[in-house]
């Protein structure tokens, strides 16, 4: 019985690598095998199989050319995808994907907010935070969210928030909830956390903003946060919660003061004029 197994593996080996004749796209060379009319590259190749050569298929240049392109695609497919689930989940204001900077005045504060997202990959290591602050309408949240959708685009994960969200998501928690929903920021390499101090002022707030900062702190990733507040008030808080908070911000956070003109008065003023215009005033 031993004996005849070679011979039927050879018999099988016969039957499934029969020569074939060329196909439209195909010759066959001086060296037996098939080669492929586009790229002269063979279409075949002799391998040894228990001891006998045999003629086998093989990808042509064309063929291996193919593959890959289709596997390009197939990835770039699918990180359009994930960069598309990342910006649902990561910006929850809609308008707020529309402030990036391709559409960003070339002023000191978006040089600042390029670097950022150049030297993200040492920014994350050594976790660098921001706290940017300035007056109402001075671009803050504008500049946050160019670099959140930058680095978005890149497949990394960002959330921009707000406190009033984070509380009001809160308010119907159990503990036990409020923890985990608390630690899965921490499943976002950048938090923004937009707006800090238009928050209700209530004991029950202020534990839950300090433990947001608390658990970020301990997560050791970079968060960038925006207030108009003036940093003299966050340097020296009248209030002991409050100090609380801002020290921790502080020892997490580099303050930069964004000055840039009022950006609510100029989109105002551009959107009388549309008025202006369609109304005939």
């Amino acid at each position: 019985m031993s004996d005849m197994v070679p011979e039927v593996l050879n018999a099988a080996l016969d039957s499934l690598f029969t020569p074939k004749e060329p196909g439209e796209q195909e010759y066959q060379g001086v060296d037996g095998l098939l080669y492929c009319r586009n790229c002269h590259t063979p279409v075949q190749c002799r391998v040894k199989l228990w001891g006998r050569d045999k003629i086998v298929p093989c990808l042509c240049r064309c063929q291996q050319e193919a593959m890959a392109e289709k596997k390009r695609q197939d990835e770039l497919v699918e990180r359009q995808r994930k960069i598309r689930q990342l910006k649902a989940t990561g910006i929850q204001e809609k308008h707020l994907l529309e402030w990036n900077f391709g559409v960003a005045e070339d002023n000191k504060d978006i040089q600042m907010a390029k670097r950022y997202v150049e030297q993200w990959k040492k920014v994350k290591a050594e976790n660098l935070g921001l706290l940017l602050w300035g007056d109402v309408g001075t671009g803050k949240s504008f500049v946050a969210a160019c670099i959140a959708n930058a680095l978005l685009d890149q497949g990394i994960p960002v959330l921009m928030t707000n406190f009033s969200k984070i509380l009001n998501q809160m308010g119907a928690m159990y503990s036990e909830e409020r923890y985990r929903y608390i630690a899965s920021f921490s499943n976002y390499s950048l938090l923004i956390l937009d707006d800090l101090g238009i928050e209700r002022s209530t004991e029950y707030a202020l534990e839950q903003v300090y433990a947001v900062i608390d658990e970020r702190y301990k997560s050791g990733l970079p968060v960038i946060i925006t207030t108009n507040l003036k940093i003299a008030e966050i340097r020296n808080p009248q209030d002991v919660a409050y100090a609380r908070i801002y020290s921790r911000i502080l020892e997490m956070c580099t303050p930069v003061q964004i000055s840039g003109e009022d950006r609510r008065k100029s989109i105002g003023k551009e959107k009388q004029q549309v008025v202006k215009e369609v109304l005939d005033l």
